[in-house]
């Protein structure tokens, strides 16, 4: 049974350098945080994502910290993508340390819309069985290497809340991250004794691409009732992963962990 060490001093309590690193959806908005922040810890990082274009672009960019960088393309939704993803990965690494489930979408359509249903598999399809998918092709290997790592799924303060939803229906990403946190906790339990630690991070208002889609009055309540008054950014949510990576945050599993400035203690 693997049993973490635990910090003796501050030294180096937040060290993730040389760890190998994935990251989903990592070539922009939080994932691309995520990403950077690894980056500029000192560890090497490959990102997961469909553009392949711009998956490079961001790997590329952070050579500049003297790490591993690559992209691989994937798609999360389809096994098969995420498979040859996998084999690329540890082919490239040769092993993993973490894992982070960043890659995810939205939607703007009412559940009982016409459309309504179409939308709920799409997005189902990637916020939920996608993070299994890579789950199922990433986390036996990490297991079988005996060397302990960390999986970090990103949820949302959207799967314990659905105020608003009139305004911006969302049912389907509401159920996709609330059962990102559950399988969180059992994934926290199952791999336990391989010294894998699971935690859920869930963010508030943070910018990325899917501020286009966040109503006005949204917003105006953000900027007033928030307590901390403003949107998280996409490396604070990086710097709490960097965290749960670190020495400092080997006795930290089965957690759900709000980045949301407030936001669960005012609505």
């Amino acid at each position: 049974m693997y049993k973490s060490t635990p910090i003796k001093d501050m030294t180096k309590a937040f060290d993730v350098s040389g760890k190998n690193v994935v990251v989903t959806g990592g070539n922009r908005g939080i994932g691309f945080g995520i990403a950077a922040a690894f980056a500029q810890s000192g560890a090497n990082v490959a990102v997961l994502c469909r553009d392949a274009a711009s998956g490079k672009a961001a790997a590329d960019g952070f050579a500049v910290h003297g790490g591993k960088y690559a992209c691989f393309r994937c798609d999360i939704s389809d096994a098969a993508s995420v498979q040859a993803a996998a084999d690329g990965i540890f082919e490239f690494f040769g092993g993993v340390d973490v894992l982070v489930n960043n890659a995810g979408v939205a939607t703007t359509t009412d559940f009982l819309d016409p459309k309504g249903l179409d939308e709920w598999h799409r997005v189902i399809n990637t916020n939920l069985h996608g993070v299994a998918n890579v789950i199922f092709h990433i986390a036996p290997r990490m297991r079988d290497a005996g060397r302990g790592g960390s999986i970090i799924n990103i949820s949302s303060v959207g799967g314990q809340r659905v105020s608003g939803s009139k305004e911006h229906p969302n049912a389907p990403y509401n159920a996709s991250k609330a059962g990102i946190d559950i399988f969180s906790k059992y994934l926290a339990v199952t791999l336990g004794d391989y010294g894998i630690r699971v935690n859920s991070v869930a963010p508030g208002p943070t910018h990325s691409d899917l501020d286009k889609d966040l109503p006005p009055s949204f917003i105006e309540t953000i900027e007033k009732e928030l307590p901390a008054h403003r949107f998280g950014e996409p490396i604070e949510i990086g710097a709490l992963c960097v965290f749960l990576a670190s020495p400092a945050g080997a006795q930290i599993t089965g957690a759900v962990l709000p980045h949301d400035g407030g936001l669960l203690t005012v609505v």
